[in-house]
Parts: structure tokens; sequence; C-alpha cells
């Protein structure tokens, strides 16, 4: 057993020296790439300290949050949203942490949502950016902006939307009948 636990914390160690933080800075940023606006400027960012810890990088005023690009992922990727769906976000964020897969994250936060015991707003926004990262000037590009509304147990009869992706720029339900049900809207890239 203690040679397993010794293997795992050289691992993780060798991972996190060989993983590069960006800067705090940067990650504010880029994060507030999500966010709308007319929210930027107060908006509370959540990102990774010098050790790759999530953390608050910068305190809120606003009613939006922005998470700053995963450092362990290849692809560039941040999000956004209001302030009343980051309870349901923490829980999906503990529940990774203890190693449960997608599947179970849902299929958890369901049960939890359906008993009240995890609070799920009757409809919010959610704001994802995905880009390239420079390697060289460290810039976003070919940024990419979609949205989602969460409309927990929504379908396709109860909203008319259909339940399979549309082309670009048209919303469809995803996620139908449950409590992740959202709209989801994809612009056209260019």
């Amino acid at each position: 057993m203690k040679t397993k636990l010794l293997i795992t914390v050289v691992l993780f160690t060798t991972i996190l020296i060989g993983q590069t933080i960006p800067s705090k800075e940067w990650q504010i940023k880029t994060a507030l790439m999500a966010v709308p606006a007319d929210y930027k400027q107060g908006a509370k960012v959540y990102g990774y300290d010098a050790s790759g810890n999530f953390t608050t990088l910068r305190e809120g005023t606003n009613d939006y949050i922005a998470l700053a690009s995963d450092p362990k992922k290849n692809n560039f990727s941040t999000a956004a949203y209001h302030k009343d769906l980051d309870e349901f976000m923490a829980r999906g964020r503990a529940l990774r942490a203890e190693g449960k897969e997608f599947q179970e994250i849902f299929d958890i936060r369901e049960k939890e949502v359906k008993l009240g015991k995890l609070r799920l707003p009757d409809k919010t926004t959610l704001c994802v950016f995905t880009g390239v990262v420079n390697k060289e000037t460290k810039e976003i590009e070919d940024g990419y902006l979609r949205y989602v509304f969460y409309v927990p147990f929504a379908t396709g009869a109860s909203t008319g939307l259909p339940t399979s992706p549309a082309p670009p720029g048209h919303a469809w339900l995803m996620n139908p009948g449950t409590h992740r049900a959202h709209i989801m809207i994809s612009p056209p890239k260019n």
C-alpha cells in the first residue's frame, strides 16, 4: 500500500513540475473572454495558483463568475456563468476531484437536485469560450463563443425546441427532461 502511495505521489509531482501554470493576470484576462461585455469588469474569476490548485483569482462585484482554462488540459477553454449556478458547478468540481467520471457526476447531481439537496436555478446562463493559444504571443486565436441556457427538466414538448443538434446559430435542447436540460446556441464559425 505504501509503495502504491509513493508511486502516486511521485507521478503527481512529476506531472505538476512539467505543467506550466499561466500567470494570474493572463488567466484573468483570458477567463474574461467568456463573460458578456456588460459583466466583465466586476466578474469573479476562478483559476489556478502556482501549484495548480483551483482557487479564486479575483473577487467579484456582480452576478458573473469566470473560469480560467484548466492548465492540465490540452485545449484552451474558458467559461462564465451566472453566480446562481455556482453551487451546482462547485458540486461537479468536487465530484471530479473525487475521481468520478461524467455519467456518475451526472447521476449524482440529478439525484441531489431532485431531492432538493443541490440547488439549481430554474433558468441561468453559461458561456463557453474556446480558442487556440499562440505559442509565441500567448494571445488567443480562432476564438469561438457558444451559449448554454439551463432550463432544468425542460423537454422538447415544453419548449418547442428540437432535441438533437441543429444547424449553427439555431437553438436546440440538450439533455431534455433531466436536471441538466439546457438550450444550446452555437453561432456559425467564421
